[in-house]
């Protein structure tokens, strides 16, 4: 049985730079070979691109007697449009389970062993059947969540190649849309996902994914944006779609309902009047939005000049009692508020962005979400939370720290399984249905924890890039971090053992402030 926060697996996730790790990690990969100092020349640590294996006399027996139909094409030389129009007669005369899109390019050994594979794996009742992926750059292979996100995958082809796609379902919709150019797999994703299609990730990275052309901007992002417009249509959802920073990307912003609904921003305080000034301060200044208020949630402030400022201010504040209890103070704050939504702001938190809570409550007013959280930043300009992962132990993610590369996963607006409770944002009456937070973790966890217990209640958490906070982490709270409120949490959610991030890569294991590549057929990982 899991023994807390002192066991031997939650010190090394802990430990940044654990010199047996590193060693072992680097027996199975490369190091940076770069001249140039800084220079990322793989991601993971760990992961070497040579040890695919090829061998393909089984894997082409094995695939052949099964009911695959193998689609190959050149898409480099052929158009969308009639690439879609001899894949619908196939899916329309084909007597196969399967089918598997593959380029001329990729060779016959490579092709057999994915499928091989994928065949393996592939569970009947399945409608798509994906795995990671070799990449363009072979030390950066493209990696995937077991859960496919459905606002992830508006913001780009999570899925991708290489894959198996139901024939039946594909028949059901009638085969490709033959209007959604070279964004006709994303296209049939995002339909498969808004009828609650069951997506199945195999976590192995196989060649026969997306060629060069495939990934490239000229390619792919204008198609990509008219089937997320589409998909916006379909779902009668009001919003924007615009083209993102990388090829495949896009951003995707969301209209607030319409009146707008009252959203109260909570703020949390013990004195640090300075804090409280300037984070209320930029929240006045920049904040386009019209129908909010802000209240002061107050903790035994004892300053003559908070206590003055408290007196005097047009704000509303609730007085919240006793030892510091993060959780207590915030379910308090919310018992007084009659909104309908709530942002929970952390007092040394400051805005940048203006139309930020039009973009949140534009994403907390979905049915399927519970939970949004934005980017922050600390006042250096270094990334501070860019979601939290659990692999193992929950983290914030941050593109200039622990995950240095540049990808569609970091840069996307995407369900998550946590984002820290310096800012969050929810339905208050969905907040008061699940029981707000856990006042037993009185410090810390107790914002992760109330995400995870909002997907047991099946909505979604989602992280938007688009809102940027200035965010210095322990400025309020200081060295408090209780063992206790750790140690539960752990306990509760079974982290260091059956527990799995559901948005995160599984082959992604965060030690220290490195992420290492976990084989899955080498034991010595797990």
């Amino acid at each position: 049985m899991f023994g807390g926060e002192e066991t031997l697996r939650h010190k090394i996730a802990q430990v940044p730079g654990r010199h047996v790790l590193k060693v072992a990690r680097a027996l199975r990969g490369t190091r940076n070979t770069s001249n140039e100092p800084g220079v990322l020349t793989e991601f993971p640590i760990g992961y070497d691109p040579t040890s695919l294996l090829l061998d393909a006399g089984e894997a082409t027996s094995s695939y052949q007697a099964r009911e695959v139909e193998v689609f190959v094409f050149n898409e480099a030389q052929v158009s969308a449009s009639e690439t879609i129009k001899m894949l619908n007669e196939k899916i329309t005369n084909s007597q196969a389970t399967w089918l598997f899109l593959v380029d001329s390019t990729i060779s016959d050994a490579a092709r057999a062993l994915t499928l091989f594979q994928l065949m393996k794996h592939a569970e009947s009742a399945s409608d798509v059947v994906f795995s990671d992926e070799t990449n363009v750059n072979p030390r950066f292979p493209i990696l995937k969540p077991n859960t496919v996100g459905p606002h992830t995958l508006l913001s780009y082809n999570v899925v991708g190649r290489p894959a198996l796609l139901s024939i039946s379902k594909l028949r059901m919709y009638g085969g490709f849309s033959t209007s959604a150019g070279w964004a006709f797999e994303h296209d049939f994703y995002l339909r498969i996902s808004e009828q609650r299609g069951i997506f199945q990730h195999v976590p192995l990275i196989l060649p026969a994914g997306r060629t060069q052309i495939a990934l490239s901007a000229d390619h792919l992002n204008n198609d990509t944006c008219a089937v997320v417009n589409a998909a916006l249509a379909r779902r009668k959802w009001n919003g924007d779609v615009s083209i993102g920073t990388l090829p495949g990307l896009v951003q995707w912003k969301l209209s607030p309902p319409s009146p707008q609904p009252s959203i109260e921003i909570v703020i949390p305080t013990r004195d640090r009047l300075e804090l409280v000034l300037q984070c209320i301060a930029a929240v006045e200044e920049k904040t386009t939005y019209n129908n909010y208020s802000i209240t002061i949630l107050d903790n035994d402030s004892k300053d003559p000049d908070t206590l003055a400022y408290f007196e005097s201010t047009t704000h509303k504040v609730v007085a919240c009692p006793g030892p510091f209890n993060y959780a207590k103070i915030i379910n308090r704050g919310i018992k007084h508020s009659t909104a309908d939504f709530i942002v929970t702001l952390n007092n040394d938190t400051i805005l940048q962005t203006p139309d930020w809570l039009e973009r949140m409550v534009g994403l907390a007013s979905l049915p399927d979400v519970g939970i949004v959280g934005s980017k922050q930043v600390e006042s250096n300009g270094h990334s501070e939370h860019e979601s939290v992962v659990i692999t193992p132990y929950p983290q914030h993610l941050r593109s200039d720290g622990n995950y240095p590369y540049r990808d569609h996963f970091i840069l996307a607006t995407k369900d998550v399984a946590a984002v820290t409770g310096a800012v969050q944002m929810f339905r208050r009456n969905f907040w008061e249905s699940i029981g707000g937070m856990d006042e037993e973790l009185t410090v810390v966890m107790n914002d992760i924890d109330v995400c995870l217990r909002a997907q047991l209640e099946g909505r979604n958490v989602v992280y938007t890039p688009d809102v940027i906070h200035t965010h210095d982490a322990g400025s309020s709270r200081g060295k408090l971090d209780p063992k206790t409120d750790r140690n539960r949490f752990l306990r509760r959610w079974d982290i260091f053992g059956s527990f799995q991030d559901p948005y995160f890569p599984p082959l992604l294991k965060l030690f220290g402030e490195t992420f290492y590549y976990i084989d899955p057929q080498d034991s010595s990982s797990n």
